[in-house]
């Protein structure tokens, strides 16, 4: 996935849903996948240095595209 389609998948993410990201190829309790659950989540627009954020309102977390293996996405 790249980053323009990573930052497309995620633009309705508000405040209002939960978002879960399995990473493949990183190491982890489970072999070749590693996860990342982020409560209320919601993405940073686009800023100079084009890296793909989202946040929890305490916490800023920098996403690499090309190792976004699956993403859920909360209903409202």
């Amino acid at each position: 996935m790249t980053p323009t389609q990573l930052r497309t998948a995620l633009r309705e993410l508000n405040g209002e849903r939960d978002l879960t990201i399995v990473f493949a190829e990183v190491p982890s309790p489970v072999p070749g996948l590693a996860s990342l659950e982020v409560k209320k989540a919601m993405l940073i627009p686009d800023e100079p240095d084009h890296l793909v954020k989202v946040t929890d309102g305490k916490a800023v977390y920098i996403l690499d595209a090309e190792r976004v293996a699956w993403l859920r996405i909360g209903l409202k």
